[in-house]
């Protein structure tokens, strides 16, 4: 006996397989609408990502303001003979252009010699201080700065027998490197570099000072911290 298929259910096979057919494509456009929305959602969050990046990137540009400060400590002994010393300059920066920034800051000293058998020598200083720093490679994580600037500083001399202020003008160019651990914080060190000042050593008559330096030693450098505002 021949068996064959029921025409019937060849017409169901065909109806289902069509259904299916169209159904299937139907779920595939929109499975492929929804990848591609997904990835042009990707794609776009990815670019304003990196958009916001380089808008809060590590470095310095024109018109970026900051504030810094740097802190010196000194001390040595020799037998019964010490020397103390502690220097914090807070200041504040302002960037006229890329590369170039306008400084101003203020400066507080003092300091301590004690032989062990005079009064203690002691010193206390005030000072202010403006400029312009020109940075190499600002825009980076890593720069460097060499500056130029003027100062004023008054200061206070006393060893138990003689009291004295004197007043002491300066010009000092100062190099600064600096490097971004954030976007808004970076550790300095500045070095004194070559200096000039003049002291008037309490006015009257008394003969002035005038000192030519060139800071080759660690008190001449401080360290500190910087905030990008």
């Amino acid at each position: 006996m021949i068996l064959t298929d029921n025409p019937k259910k060849k017409v169901s096979k065909i109806c289902f397989l069509t259904i299916y057919s169209i159904f299937a494509s139907l779920i595939l456009n929109k499975m492929k609408k929804i990848i591609l929305s997904t990835v042009a959602i990707l794609a776009f969050g990815f670019a304003n990502a990196q958009d916001t990046k380089t808008a809060g990137s590590m470095g310095f540009a024109k018109g970026d303001l900051f504030l810094s400060g740097t802190v010196n400590v000194s001390n040595e002994k020799t037998g019964d003979v010490k020397e103390d010393g502690l220097t914090v300059s807070p200041s504040i920066g302002y960037f006229l252009a890329d590369n170039w920034a306008l400084v101003g800051g203020i400066e507080f000293g003092s300091t301590k010699d004690d032989d062990g058998v005079a009064d203690p020598v002691k010193t206390s200083s005030f000072g202010v201080n403006a400029g312009v720093a020109y940075f190499f490679t600002p825009a980076n994580q890593f720069s460097v700065s060499l500056g130029g600037n003027i100062s004023y500083t008054s200061s206070n001399f006393d060893n138990g027998v003689v009291d004295v202020d004197t007043k002491e003008i300066g010009v000092n160019v100062p190099l600064g490197l600096h490097y971004f651990v954030s976007d808004k914080f970076a550790i300095m060190a500045q070095w004194g570099g070559l200096g000039y000042t003049t002291n008037d050593n309490g006015g009257d008559d008394a003969d002035k000072t005038n000192n030519l330096s060139l800071g080759l030693n660690m008190d001449s450098i401080g360290f500190g911290l910087l905030y990008k505002l």
